[in-house]
């Protein structure tokens, strides 16, 4: 039965060899376990498994083996019913959308906006001229439109709006999330720069023993200041809109950054960079930092990483008052290359798949804009990113 155990292991990429097999075997004939499953479990990873990065493979492949992992759909469960109504009244076909056009660009999208708020006096709903509810006009919301600008009211699930015009409301990412977190930390290790700074504060016994020898025994106790990583590190994490999505994976990835790097600051921001950052998203109107404050504050030795799925419209990057939220007087290309020449070691973390950045032309430009630094938030990439950040 264990070797096949052993094979399966073997299958899920994991490095086990036949000396591990054979410790594993050797503690079950010595009865160093009870007759449990879940005993057997910690006792075989910790015999097995030489590397935390192999954690999730072990657990996916015991339970597998095991028979251990199901899953589980509950069939049963009620769908909202205006859920279904609205999908209903206003899903269109491909047909109907491939009917909808563009009005040529950002200036001929504002302008004719400009048009229809002064002639518009009533509600609609449906249609494809007014600024209403449903339908493919590119004013409102909850319809369609490749290129439009939402008011008011909620997303029709398409995350086409080249702008939006509410208040929208953001949450802070949560620095104390662990759970999935250790292959995280793992890969942040990479970067970390030890160097011995302060009072002397840890005991060098490599120097207490020869000093000791070299009294004549007499104890000789030799202190050194304690080991701290020096690596400074800027976050600037994207939050809000289409990023909404990627919550768990990035709090994970922000409560990981806190633990592993001492001397770490961050901001947030909305989709690209402009002239201001923030710390509370529930004070982002009240409580801003000039980003020419963050250029001047901090040294170019400072690591600098954006978290984001770089998932917008262009205009948002490449035109003056392209913000989805306000009229920005520069670009956001324009920030973000302020930022890369103040901090030559820099990477952008993108949560969306690797696969899909082909087909999203903002993610193109800003990776474009970042020198093609961006990595994926997997183990892989990570390990990649922080190899990038360590040359």
């Amino acid at each position: 039965m264990l070797i096949d155990f052993f094979f399966a292991l073997k299958s899920a990429k994991i490095p086990v060899s036949i000396k591990e097999y054979l410790i594993l075997l050797e503690g079950l004939k010595k009865d160093v376990i009870g007759p449990s499953i879940d005993d057997f479990y910690y006792f075989s990873r910790t015999a097995l498994v030489k590397d935390e990065q192999n954690y999730d493979k072990f657990d996916k492949a015991f339970g597998a083996y095991f028979n251990g992992v199901a899953a589980k759909v509950d069939l049963q469960r009620d769908l909202p019913l205006d859920w279904l109504m609205k999908k209903l009244d206003h899903e269109l076909t491909p047909e109907e959308k491939a009917q909808v056009e563009a009005l040529g660009g950002w200036d001929a999208l504002m302008k004719r906006l400009k048009e229809i708020l002064g002639e518009q006096k009533e509600r609609h709903e449906g249609g494809s001229k007014w600024i209403g509810t449903g339908g493919t006009s590119p004013f409102g919301n909850g319809g369609y439109n490749p290129e439009g600008i939402r008011i008011g009211g909620p997303s029709g699930g398409n995350r086409t709006a080249v702008k939006v015009w509410e208040s929208r409301a953001y949450r802070d990412y949560d620095d104390q999330v662990e759970l999935g977190t250790r292959n995280i930390k793992i890969a942040l290790r990479r970067l970390r720069k030890f160097a011995r700074e302060g009072a002397d504060l840890e005991l060098d016994l490599p120097d207490t023993i020869g000093a000791t020898a070299r009294n004549a025994g007499w104890l000789d106790i030799k202190m050194v200041p304690e080991r701290r990583n020096k690596v400074k590190v800027l976050m600037l994490l994207d939050v809000g809109g289409t990023m909404d999505d990627h919550i768990a994976r990035t709090e994970e990835l922000f409560s990981a950054a806190k633990a592993e790097f001492k001397h770490m600051d961050f901001f947030y921001f909305h989709n690209c960079v402009y002239d201001h950052l923030w710390k509370n998203n529930r004070r982002r109107h009240a409580e801003r930092t000039p980003t020419w404050d963050v250029l001047r504050k901090y040294t170019p030795d400072t690591k600098l990483i954006l978290v984001g799925d770089a998932t917008m419209s262009p205009y948002e990057i490449l035109q003056p008052g392209g913000s989805v939220e306000y009229n920005n007087e520069e670009t956001g290309a324009v920030w973000l290359q302020r930022l890369t020449d103040q901090f030559p070691k820099f990477l952008w973390l993108n949560p969306e798949p690797e696969q899909l950045w082909q087909y999203r032309q903002s993610i193109s430009v800003i990776n474009q804009i970042m020198a093609h630094r961006m990595v994926p938030i997997t183990l892989e990439g990570l390990s990649r990113g922080m190899r990038l950040l360590s040359k």
